[in-house]
């Protein structure tokens, strides 16, 4: 089981996510006022802290949402999930997997251009709101199996 450390929004694609409060997820739709709210596939990002600390060793001054995470996650091994797990938040906000990495944008964001690489595209876990709820950081935060598909 694992933490919630920061929850992070941007109002348009494209801008770097600030940290707020909380946010409140919407089931099949996303985080309330994200730019990247809809009804697709990606409507919820998700990044180690642990894997964002490896890239402040090179660009100490990073803060949550520059990597266009919207939930930032400490002690549980996002990079272990695959398509269809599900991350339970506060035991009542429902997550499931649908996509791992996702490429930068302009053939590489100012990260990879200042430091050569990007974990966005390796670690990065995206998800669909299958529950919805406020999350906020200090929430708990666990990983689930897959779901079994219905016959």
């Amino acid at each position: 089981m694992g933490v919630v450390e920061a929850v992070c929004v941007s109002e348009k694609k494209g801008m770097v996510k600030k940290e707020v409060d909380e946010i409140l997820l919407k089931e099949n739709w996303g985080i309330d006022g994200d730019a990247h709210a809809g009804d697709w596939h990606r409507q919820v990002s998700l990044l180690a802290a642990e894997s964002i600390e490896q890239v402040k060793q090179k660009m100490p001054h990073l803060k949550h949402g520059v990597f266009a995470e919207n939930i930032v996650c400490r002690g549980l091994e996002l990079i272990a999930l695959g398509i269809g797990d599900r991350l339970v938040i506060d035991g009542r906000v429902v997550l499931e997997v649908t996509q791992i990495g996702k490429e930068c944008h302009n053939a590489g964001c100012a990260i990879k251009k200042a430091t050569g690489d990007c974990i966005m595209p390796r670690e990065g876990i995206f998800a669909k709101v299958i529950g919805g709820g406020l999350v906020r950081a200090g929430f708990a935060i666990e990983a689930e199996g897959r779901v079994p598909a219905e016959s």
